[in-house]
């Protein structure tokens, strides 16, 4: 079992990689310029990964438009996985914001507003 989670877990990191690469060399759309892979959810079958992304902008257009780029080259992106890793069938991709981001984002605002109340 724990040879089956590290193959999960090593194909994440294989997915992260490449797809990181491929949006920076590949993907042409000015729409996805400035999103960072934060990480990446593989089932346990290996037949859906889920791709975590960041973005610098905070602004919630930003955010539309690098989700609808990111779904217009999704096609492009699972063909490119598929000729990069080396297994069976290429996983189904999703790319999801990454909520992390933010959370520690306003946990940083707010410590930074009470260091500020002390002085």
């Amino acid at each position: 079992m724990a040879s089956k989670q590290y193959r999960v877990d090593r194909l994440a990191q294989e997915i992260q990689r490449d797809v990181d690469e491929i949006l920076l060399k590949r993907v042409r759309d000015p729409r996805v310029q400035g999103i960072t892979i934060t990480g990446v959810d593989v089932t346990g079958d290996l037949q859906q990964a889920t791709i975590y992304y960041s973005l610098l902008s905070d602004l919630a257009s930003d955010g539309e438009k690098a989700q609808a780029g990111l779904d217009k080259a999704t096609g492009l992106i699972r063909s490119e996985l598929g000729a990069r890793l080396n297994i069976f069938k290429t996983p189904e991709i999703k790319f999801v914001k990454d909520p992390s981001v933010a959370y520690g984002s306003r946990i940083d605002q707010l410590i930074n507003e009470l260091h500020r109340k002390e002085k």
